[in-house]
């Protein structure tokens, strides 16, 4: 997979997606909903700039395509699974998808340990 581009577009989506949030969603979301909604933007832009970061350590050698794919799907599905949880309950309301929004979280931390383990072997 291109995760240069993957991680360039998720950039980009947090841009528009956060902006939405700030111009189209300010009269609509109350104070909590407001906090969740940038809570999810912030995750989803710092997780694809990750993305963005792991696509250059694979593209330098610091690791291998299985590796670098490996914490990249983890960053892909935190940032499906978190912001787009915390996304879709800003707006609706629904706290039950609050259950998704943790199995997001694990993702990024799995994500980041994968990535610390192995940037510490020696055969990346």
């Amino acid at each position: 997979m291109n995760w240069s581009a993957i991680g360039a577009f998720l950039l980009a989506l947090a841009v528009m997606v956060g902006a939405f949030g700030a111009h189209a969603l300010r009269e609509r979301l109350d104070e909590y909903a407001k906090g969740v909604y940038q809570t999810g933007v912030l995750y989803h832009f710092l997780h694809a700039l990750g993305l963005l970061i792991v696509s250059f350590l694979l593209r330098i050698g610091a690791l291998n395509e299985s590796r670098a794919g490996w914490v990249c799907l983890l960053f892909l599905a935190g940032i499906l699974l978190f912001s787009g949880s915390l996304y879709v309950l800003a707006v609706s309301g629904v706290r039950a998808l609050g259950a998704v929004t943790p199995i997001g979280g694990v993702c990024f931390i799995a994500g980041w340990l994968l990535l610390a383990y192995w940037l510490t072997q020696k055969s990346a």
